[in-house]
C-alpha cells in the first residue's frame, strides 16, 4: 500500500500527458492525393447534383440538395483555432453575416469557448471528425468513435448536438468516388447531413488575399457553398479577403446565411441533456486540466534543465578545483594528526557483517579504540564481537532505542576527542581511519566526511547505486567541500570532534536523518566540514528494490525533516545565516526538487516517442545522457574507478530514477499529510569486505572462534 499512492500519482500524470498529446494532433489543410478510383458505384445524381448530400432515409434513395441562388453558405473547416478563428468571427459579426464551423473534436475541446462563441452569435456548427482522418480508409468502427468524440466535444463546449458533417479531404460532389460514397452513405444512416462544397477558395495555398476573393466569388447569383478555413496555418490572408469579400459579396444581393436557413430547413442544432450534458463537460474539463498539468510540466522540465546543467557545471568546476588542491604536492591540512582516535560501531542484528566490520579496523594503521554499540539485537551480534577477544574492542549493550541513542551511548563510553562513526555493515581500509582524521590538524574543521563505496556492485542494481555513490554523492562532496555547506556526513564513513558534538547537543532524533541532521548544526554552529577523498569504506548496499525503496524513502524524508528543523538559519547572522542562505537553498534544489523534476526528462522523452517530433526529442535526451555521463566519467576518473561500470548508466537514468522519483515523491506526500516513518532494518547478508583484505570465515562456528 506505501507504494500505491506515488504510483498512482505517476499514473495520473501520465495519463494527461497522454490525453494532452491525443487531443493536440496538428490538422492540417483539406489537400490530399489520392490514388484515381472508379466511380461507377455512385449514382449520377449524386455525382451531378448539388453539395449537400441527405442520405438519412431508410426507405428511399439518398438525395442531393442545391443551395437556392443569391444565397451563400460560407463554411470554416479545421478549426477552432484560438488566433484565427476569432479574428473571422469578428468579421462576420462586422458584415452580420453567417457560416458553418465545421470542427474538429481535438480542436474544440480544446478551445471550447470559440465553439460557444460560435453557437451564441447564431453560426451553425458541423462535424469535421475528432482527429481529421480519411473516412474513406477507415473502419466503420472507427468511424463511429470520430463522430461521437466529435459529438462529446460540442457537448462539452457549447451544449448542442449537430446533424451536418463535412469528410476531412472531400470536395465537391462530382469528386465523389466508390470508396467515399459507402462512407457518406452510411453516415447518412446515422442521421447526418453530408456537406460538400461547390466553390473552394483555396486559401489553403495562401495565394494572396485578392485571389481568395475571386476563387471565393461565384458565377452571377447562383447559390453556392463556399470552402474556406479559420485553421491548419496562417490564415492572415483568409482573414484579409473576408473584408473584402463579405461587403463585396453583400452588394452583388447575397445573404450569407446558415445552410439550414438557406434550405429552410429546422436548425441543425439541437441542445444536449442529462449524462451527454455532464460527460461532455467532464471532457472539456479533463482536456483543460491536462493542458494545465502539461504547462506546468513544461516549467517545471524548463527549470529542471536549468538545475541539471548548472549542478553539473558546479560539480565538473569545483570537484576539479577541490582535487588540485588536496592533492597539490605539500597540501596539508595542518599538522598531522597522530593521537588515537575512538571508532563508534552502532549495531543492530549486524550478525552477517559484524565480524568483518570489527575485523577490518582491526588492520587499521591509526592507534583506535572500537566500541560497539549494541542496541538491543536479538540475534547475538554482541555475542559474536565479545568471543572475538579482539584488544581495544569494547562492547556496550543497550536497550533497542534507535541509532542516534547508540551514537550518544557510544560517545559517553569513548575516551578519545576526535571519533568516528561507521555502520554495523561497513568496512574500512587500513588507511581509512588515518586519512579521515587528518583534517582535524585544521582547528576550524569540526567534522570530516569519508569517501563511501558500494562494495556488493557486482548486481545490477549495486552496480546502479556505484553509480550513485560516486558520482551523485562524492562528486557532490567536493563541490559542497568548496562551497562550506557539506549537507551530510555519512553514516558509513565520518568522523567528528567532541568538542563540536558537545556543542551541538549529540545526536539528535528528531529526525530520520540523523548524519545530516548533525551536519547542518555543526555548519550553523560555525564548524567548517570539509571531505577527505582518501577515507574509503566499503558498504553494503540494498540488493533489492524494496530495500532499496526502504532505505532511500528514510534518507529522502529525513532529509526533508533536516530542512525543516534548520530552516530558521535563513533568517540568522553569522555562520548560521551563511548557510541557511547558501546551503539550504542548494541542498533543497539539487537533493529535493531536482531529483523531484528530473524524471521529467524521461515523461517527455516518452511524449516525444508517441506523439513527436520523435527525432528532436530522441536528440535532446541523449543530449542530456551525454552531459551525465561526461560528468559520470569525470567522477570515475577522480575516484580511479574501472569506466566499465558506466555501460549500465542508459539503463539506470530510465529505470533507477523513476525509483527515485517515486520515492521522494512519497517522501513529500508523507511529510504534507504529516505521517510518521519509522526506522525499517534492512536486510545484510555480509558480503562486502575491504580490498586486500585477509577474506573472513564464512561460517558461524568459524565466524564466532575467537581471534587472537
Amino acid at each position: 500500500m506505501r507504494y500505491l499512492l506515488p504510483c498512482l500519482v505517476l499514473v495520473a500524470v501520465l495519463a494527461m500527458l497522454m490525453l494532452r498529446g491525443y487531443v493536440h494532433s496538428e490538422i492540417l489543410a483539406d489537400h490530399r492525393v489520392r490514388p484515381p478510383v472508379a466511380t461507377d458505384q455512385v449514382p449520377d445524381r449524386i455525382l451531378d447534383g448539388g453539395p449537400v448530400i441527405d442520405a438519412r432515409s431508410a426507405s428511399q434513395p439518398a438525395k442531393s440538395l442545391s443551395i437556392p441562388d443569391g444565397r451563400l453558405v460560407l463554411t470554416f473547416d479545421d478549426g477552432p483555432d484560438p488566433e484565427w478563428t476569432p479574428k473571422v468571427l469578428d468579421q462576420l459579426k462586422k458584415y452580420h453575416a453567417h457560416a458553418v464551423f465545421f470542427v474538429t473534436g481535438t480542436m474544440a475541446s480544446r478551445y471550447p469557448a470559440l465553439v460557444k462563441r460560435m453557437v451564441d452569435e447564431g453560426h451553425e456548427v458541423g462535424l469535421h471528425t475528432f482527429s481529421h482522418p480519411d473516412l474513406s480508409y477507415q473502419t466503420r468502427t472507427r468511424t463511429n468513435w470520430e463522430l461521437t468524440q466529435n459529438q462529446l466535444a460540442l457537448a462539452g463546449a457549447a451544449g448542442v448536438r449537430t446533424s451536418l458533417f463535412r469528410p476531412p479531404y472531400s470536395s465537391f460532389a462530382d469528386a465523389m468516388d466508390n470508396k467515399s460514397w459507402p462512407v457518406t452513405q452510411y453516415i447518412g444512416s446515422l442521421g447526418y447531413i453530408t456537406v460538400l462544397d461547390s466553390v473552394d477558395s483555396e486559401d489553403w495555398r495562401r495565394p494572396g488575399a485578392a485571389k481568395i476573393v475571386e476563387g471565393a466569388t461565384p458565377k452571377g447569383r447562383q447559390g453556392s457553398i463556399v470552402l474556406m478555413h479559420d485553421s491548419g496555418g496562417d490564415r492572415s490572408q483568409t482573414v484579409e479577403a473576408l473584408g473584402r469579400y463579405l461587403p463585396a459579396m453583400q452588394e452583388r444581393g447575397f445573404r450569407l446565411v446558415n445552410l439550414t436557413e438557406a434550405l429552410g430547413a429546422p436548425s441543425a442544432l439541437t441542445p444536449v441533456t442529462g449524462a451527454d450534458l455532464w460527460k461532455g463537460k467532464a471532457w472539456v474539463a479533463a482536456v483543460a486540466l491536462s493542458d494545465n498539468v502539461t504547462e506546468v510540466m513544461v516549467v517545471g522540465l524548463a527549470v529542471i534543465g536549468v538545475l541539471v546543467l548548472v549542478r553539473f557545471g558546479l560539480m565538473l568546476v569545483l570537484s576539479f578545483a577541490h582535487a588540485r588542491k588536496v592533492r597539490r604536492r605539500g597540501f596539508r591540512w595542518g599538522d598531522p594528526v597522530t593521537e588515537p582516535v575512538s571508532v563508534l560501531v552502532p549495531a543492530y542484528n549486524e550478525r552477517e557483517c559484524i565480524a568483518n566490520t570489527v575485523r577490518s579496523l582491526m588492520e587499521s594503521g591509526h592507534p583506535i579504540e572500537v566500541v560497539v554499540i549494541d542496541d538491543g539485537s536479538t540475534d547475538g551480534t554482541a555475542d559474536i564481537v565479545e568471543e572475538m577477544w579482539l584488544p581495544n574492542v569494547h562492547v556496550v549493550r543497550q536497550e533497542n532505542a534507535g541509532k542516534p541513542a547508540a551514537l550518544n551511548n557510544g560517545i559517553a563510553h569513548a575516551r578519545h576527542d576526535i571519533i568516528v562513526m561507521m555502520d554495523g555493515d561497513t568496512v574500512f581500509e587500513p588507511s581509512t581511519v588515518g586519512e579521515l582524521v587528518q583534517p582535524f590538524g585544521d582547528p576550524r574543521v569540526g567534522a570530516v566526511a569519508g569517501n563511501a563505496k558500494v562494495g556488493n556492485r557486482d548486481t545490477l542494481i549495486g552496480a546502479w547505486q556505484h553509480i550513485e555513490y560516486v558520482m551523485g554523492f562524492n562528486l557532490d562532496r567536493r563541490m559542497y567541500d568548496l562551497l562550506r555547506c557539506m549537507p551530510t556526513i555519512p553514516g558509513a564513513v565520518g568522523a567528528f570532534r567532541r568538542q563540536a558534538l558537545e556543542r551541538v547537543g549529540g545526536m539528535s532524533d528528531d529526525t530520520l536523518a540523523e548524519d545530516t541532521d548533525i551536519t547542518m548544526a555543526l555548519h550553523r554552529d560555525g564548524w567548517h566540514v570539509v571531505y577527505a577523498e582518501r577515507a574509503r569504506a566499503w558498504t553494503e548496499a540494498p540488493e533489492s528494490v524494496q530495500q532499496l525503496w526502504s532505505q532511500r524513502y528514510r534518507w529522502s524524508y529525513g532529509t526533508m525533516q533536516a530542512i525543516w528543523k534548520h530552516r530558521g538559519a535563513l533568517v540568522e547572522r553569522g555562520p548560521s545565516g551563511r548557510f541557511g542562505r547558501v546551503g539550504l537553498p542548494l541542498v533543497s534544489l539539487f537533493m529535493v526538487l531536482a531529483p523531484l523534476l528530473a524524471p521529467l526528462i524521461d515523461v517527455f522523452l516518452l511524449y516525444g516517442l508517441v506523439f513527436g517530433p520523435t527525432a528532436k526529442t530522441v536528440v535532446a535526451w541523449l543530449g542530456v545522457l551525454l552531459v551525465q555521463a561526461v560528468c559520470a566519467a569525470y567522477a570515475f576518473r577522480l575516484d580511479r574507478e574501472r569506466m566499465t561500470h558506466l555501460i549500465s548508466l542508459p539503463l539506470q537514468q530510465i529505470l533507477y530514477r523513476q525509483l527515485m522519483y517515486v520515492v521522494l515523491l512519497q517522501s513529500w506526500i508523507t511529510a504534507l499529510t504529516g505521517g510518521r516513518l519509522r526506522w525499517q532494518k534492512l536486510r545484510r547478508t555480509g558480503v562486502v569486505e575491504a580490498p586486500g583484505s585477509v577474506p573472513s570465515p564464512r561460517g558461524r562456528s568459524e565466524e564466532r572462534r575467537p581471534v587472537a
